[in-house]
């Protein structure tokens, strides 16, 4: 059983659409998908609809969250991380609520980038931005895509350079609180997996004793298996996973074209799956379920 519990379509930064992001698991060889896209559950309804036959669907979302609390630990400015969220009730207020937020300020935030760029005498609009995001919450990897189309960049890592959106048109992002991220996702039935917790190829990342507390407070696993975790990485969140009695899961973290990872590139083992889709109590349940 081949399961992969992160991925990502166009309603946030990926390029596959939801619909052919699930055929493309089905003939990846996967018997189990998650789709996770970033602050969003648009993606959810296309992709249930598509679904083929023999693979099942685990519907999530990507939260961009940060720790603020350690500041009086010398951890300053507030580290980001991401926390993938299963199964939650996508109707429930509050989490719906931030979600929101994030995705108006996400897209407040791309848009102040544009002007950046314009203001600079760079030839790209706020509304073919948008275009190519086709309703999805707007990113940086949207305003990327626009100037790989103008033939300003030849590529996304590129567009992400320093000289790029990598330092000089980066705007800081609007992020949940990584404790009331964890709140309202239990709160609304869903489970928790700390996406790539030891990645530092992508900045700081924080410390053990955080994860403690974060496992305190409702975490139900830790992603190990990752692109961005070398072998002594994946060994320290599996031992730090075994000691705070955490599921250990594996996922591609698949981009498309955004990224050369191929989907089912890591996986999580059908136990973990089990055990982390039994400690979800909404109603929201894999799809089909089994």
């Amino acid at each position: 059983m081949r399961i992969d519990l992160h991925t990502h379509s166009t309603a946030s930064d990926g390029t596959l659409t939801p619909a052919e992001l699930v055929r493309a698991a089905a003939g990846a060889g996967l018997d189990v998908v998650a789709l996770t896209d970033h602050d969003t559950t648009a993606g959810w309804a296309p992709a249930t609809e598509a679904l083929p036959e023999g693979l099942t669907l685990v519907r999530g979302a990507e939260l961009s969250c940060r720790w603020y609390g350690g500041v009086d630990r010398g951890y300053d400015p507030p580290i980001a991380l991401h926390l993938l969220a299963y199964l939650f009730d996508p109707a429930d207020p509050a989490l719906t609520g931030e979600l929101t937020r994030m995705r108006k300020a996400r897209e407040r935030r791309a848009e102040h980038i544009v002007d950046m760029l314009r203001a600079d005498g760079v030839n790209l609009t706020w509304d073919e931005v948008r275009t190519h995001a086709d309703g999805a919450s707007v990113g940086r990897p949207h305003i990327a895509q626009a100037l790989i189309r103008r033939g300003l960049v030849a590529n996304t890592t590129e567009a992400f350079a320093p000289q790029w959106l990598g330092e000089r048109y980066r705007l800081p992002k609007e992020d949940i609180d990584v404790f009331t991220a964890l709140r309202l996702v239990r709160a609304a039935g869903g489970v928790v997996v700390f996406a790539h917790p030891r990645a530092t190829r992508r900045g700081r990342v924080v410390p053990a004793d955080l994860i403690e507390e974060m496992a305190a407070a409702g975490l139900n696993g830790l992603e190990a298996d990752h692109e961005d975790h070398n072998p002594e990485q994946q060994a320290e969140v599996r031992r730090l996973a075994a000691d705070l009695d955490l599921v250990v899961t594996g996922s591609s973290d698949f981009h498309g074209a955004h990224k050369t990872v191929k989907l089912g590139a890591y996986t999580t083992a059908p136990e973990a799956y089990e055990r982390l889709i039994a400690q979800a109590t909404s109603t929201i349940r894999p799809v089909p379920a089994s």
